[in-house]
This record gives C-alpha cells, structure tokens and sequence, in this order.
C-alpha cells in the first residue's frame, strides 16, 4: 500500500502553479495543486467527475456559477462538463488536492 506525505509533495512557486500528480491509473488520477497568494487555475471544463479537496489555506473555488470561499478541509464535488476552477484570493497560500474519476 502506498502512502503519500503531501507535506513533502508540497512545493511553491512564484511565477506559477505547482502541479504534482500523486496516482494516475485509468480509475483515478489524483494531483496535488500549490498555489501562491495571487495565482489561479482559470475555470475550466472537464469530463470527468472531480472532488476539490482543500488542504491547506484558503482560496475561492468556482463551481458552475457558483463562487464559493472555502479553506482547509473543505471538500467541494463537481459534475462532469461543470465549469470548475480555484484562486489564492484570500491573501494565502493555497493547496488542493484534486481527485479525478472517469464518468462510466
């Protein structure tokens, strides 16, 4: 069994997203994502179903519409070919953790 420290997966960068894929089998990708005060990953759609999990700080996340302010421990589920997207506009780090699964 494997198990992941994302205390040491986590890295920064200040010019970019960090963007580190802990599993990747056709079952479930997992990718832990860091991002600095200020950077966002653009609202985007995707077929397949997606759990954000917010792991540490906090940030605003989009879901649809829908703007939701989420910080640590924080799970926020979303459909297939539903916009979806997060920002570290809370004046912190942010770090999540996404948990994808292809719709069947």
């Amino acid at each position: 069994m494997e198990t992941i420290d994302l205390k040491k997966v986590a890295k920064f960068y200040p010019d970019r997203i960090s963007r580190e894929m802990l599993k990747d089998s056709p079952e479930m990708r997992i990718a832990l994502m860091c991002l600095s005060p200020g950077q966002k990953l653009e609202p985007h759609k995707a077929p397949l179903r997606l759990l954000m999990y917010c792991v540490e700080g906090k940030g605003t996340f989009t879901v649809g519409d829908e703007k939701i302010v989420a910080d640590a421990k924080t799970c926020i589920p979303c459909d297939p070919n539903v916009l979806h997207g997060f920002a570290a506009d809370q004046g912190e780090q942010l770090v999540v953790m996404a948990v994808v699964t292809p719709v069947e």
